[in-house]
This record gives C-alpha cells, sequence and structure tokens, in this order.
C-alpha cells in the first residue's frame, strides 16, 4: 500500500461518543493514569523519510492503555452498583485495568479469562486482587460466562470495548499524544475490538482533522478490515495469532459505526511482521512491548503502509505485556524468519 487518503464516510449520523466524552474522561484520568511519554528514534525516521512519534501506552498503569477505559468507566458507576461489583472478559489487558480500576475504586472485580491466556497476565489480574473464573475458549463464549455471572450476583458488566465509557476512555491516549506533539498527518492504531482505534480516531477529528487515521489488525484476524472495505460486519472465530489482545470475533455495535464514519482505512501485518517490529523495537529503542502493542508500529516499521515523505506519522504502542518465556520460544523457532 503506498498512502492512505480514503476519507471516511461522509454521512453525519449521530455516533454513541463525541469528543467531549473524551475531555471529561481525561479529566477523570488526571492524576490517576500516567501521561505516557512520546518517543522518537532517528532510526526510524531516516528509514521512513518521515518524523515518526511513539505514544508509550506500555508505560500505562498494568502495562497498557486498558487502564484508561476501565476507570473511566468504574468511575461513573453508582456507590450501590461499586458495592455489587463488577465483570470483565478478557485475555489479560483489560482484566488488569479493571482489576486496579476496582481496586483504587473499592469495587469487587471478577475476570472471565480464557484457559490459554497468557500466564503473565493472569498472575498480574489476580495480584490486583481479582476474582478470575477461567473459561475454555472451545467450549463457551465469555460474552455468556459472564452475563450468567453478573446476573447470579447482580454486578455490573465492564466488557473490553463496546462501551461508550470505554472508548471515550482510552481516546484519552490519542489526545495527549496530539497535544504533546502537534498536528500529525497520519496516526496508526492497533485494532482488536476498536475501542482504542475508535476513541483515538474521536479524539484526532477533533485535534487534527487533517490526520488520516489508520487501523492495524493481524492478517489472521482481519475482521475489521473487511467490515471497513465491506460496510458489513464481519466475524472470526478463535484466530490463530500471536496478538492475544486482537483475537476479537468482531467490532462492536457501538465501534463499528464509529470505526466506519472516523476512520481513513484499514491494513492487516502477519505474525512475522510483529516478530520483527518486537525485536527491533527492543533491539533499538530499548522497548517491552506485546505482539499486540506493536501492531501499529508494524505496518509502518515493517513497509505495509508508506508515508509521503516529511510526513508527521503518530504511533500507538498499546501494551507491553509479553510472557518473556513465550517470547524465548517465538525468537527460537528456525521456521520463522525475522530478519
Amino acid at each position: 500500500m503506498a498512502n492512505a487518503t480514503a476519507a471516511p464516510s461522509t454521512a453525519a449520523p449521530e455516533l454513541p461518543v463525541v469528543y467531549a466524552d473524551v475531555v471529561a474522561a481525561a479529566e477523570r484520568l488526571q492524576g490517576v493514569a500516567h501521561q505516557t511519554p512520546v518517543m522518537t528514534s532517528r532510526l526510524v525516521n531516516q528509514q521512513v523519510n518521515s518524523e515518526v512519534f511513539f505514544k508509550c501506552e506500555n508505560f500505562q498503569r498494568t502495562g497498557s492503555f486498558k487502564f484508561r477505559g476501565a476507570y473511566n468507566a468504574i468511575a461513573q458507576l453508582t456507590p450501590a452498583q461499586r458495592q455489587r461489583g463488577v465483570v470483565a472478559f478478557s485475555s489479560g489487558n483489560h482484566a488488569q485495568a479493571v482489576a486496579l480500576a476496582g481496586q483504587l475504586l473499592d469495587t469487587r472485580t471478577t475476570i472471565v479469562m480464557p484457559t490459554d491466556a497468557p500466564q503473565v497476565k493472569q498472575a498480574a489480574t489476580a495480584s490486583y486482587g481479582a476474582e478470575i473464573l477461567l473459561y475454555d475458549r472451545a467450549e463457551a463464549v465469555r460474552e455468556v460466562v459472564a452475563q450468567q455471572l453478573a446476573n447470579d450476583r447482580g454486578a455490573t458488566i465492564i466488557p473490553p470495548y463496546d462501551h461508550p465509557q470505554i472508548i471515550a476512555g482510552q481516546g484519552t491516549a490519542a489526545k495527549e499524544l496530539i497535544e504533546t506533539v502537534g498536528g500529525l498527518d497520519y496516526l496508526l492504531v492497533c485494532c482488536g475490538g476498536g475501542g482504542l482505534l475508535s476513541g483515538s480516531a474521536i479524539a484526532t477529528r477533533a485535534l487534527a482533522p487533517q490526520c488520516a487515521i489508520l487501523g492495524v489488525e493481524p492478517a489472521t484476524a482481519d475482521d475489521a478490515t473487511r467490515s471497513f472495505h465491506s460496510g458489513t460486519l464481519q466475524t472470526v472465530h478463535n484466530p490463530d495469532t500471536i496478538a492475544d489482545g486482537a483475537r476479537t470475533a468482531s467490532l462492536g455495535k457501538l465501534t463499528f459505526p464509529l470505526v466506519l464514519n472516523t476512520v481513513n482505512d484499514m491494513l492487516t501485518v502477519t505474525d512475522e511482521s510483529l516478530l520483527r517490529t518486537l525485536r527491533f523495537l527492543g533491539e533499538r529503542m530499548k522497548l517491552v512491548l506485546e505482539p499486540t502493542g506493536v501492531l501499529a508500529a508494524a505496518a509502518l516499521i515493517d513497509g505495509i503502509f508508506h508515508p509521503p515523505i516529511d510526513s508527521r506519522v503518530g504511533v500507538i504502542l498499546s501494551g507491553g505485556n509479553v510472557d518473556f518465556t513465550q517470547m524465548g520460544l517465538w525468537f527460537g523457532n528456525p521456521a520463522i524468519a525475522l530478519s
């Protein structure tokens, strides 16, 4: 792909989340969430003939952007709702975020996690005081398990992406990035269920309206890309990708129209590209990241997206909760070409 210049839909529907919601979320997060650093690399700039700004959400509390949305959502519950607790379903990063937000807001948290969720993420979630309920992806649907649990306990479900307060909270990452570095020509954002992408697009449309917003997802989990280009919601079942945070079945009822109406294009990258990017960012920028966290970076660094010369490009590095034992197996596999 040479350039991404396609405009989002010209229709102007009433969207479920607007920039004012992102601003309100930023106010709630003030002094609670970290204002994560923005890093640059002369080597990357030379390679892509542009100025690139990496928003490092791997340095956010719980190691990913997810804390922003989780805290924003739980902070708006009534005292009675907090007393009854919350239920979330997640492979790891949202789980940790909800667990910590619940701890900070004195709210009981129960997390429905798949049995194959990375051990490092399960352990971190438990360390924040959450109750973990494991399920088998092949035998159960996490949303059904969580809903039954919430019904039994009278708890509130805090979903990982398809929730207006989650989306607004995630959008604060792009808001901070643009307020720190100024206007951008392009913003690359990872996409699983579309919460971060939707929130980032809303903030960017308000602060840098000429910026093209590109979503990036795994090639084997390309439901959002197919949905974007077809205009109809597409799904994928248990995709085989090392980007565990992007194994969502589809965009949501809220994130799908937001992506259609605020994003310029969708791209995909292979697992091999993710591993090359993980190694590059680790060796050259000394950043600890997870595969899902480098989806957006991989599209740029591995040459899937070529910005015009002298562009200003923002890249959100979404998380750093990597299992180092697993990473050693990936990099030690001779079948994986990393050069």
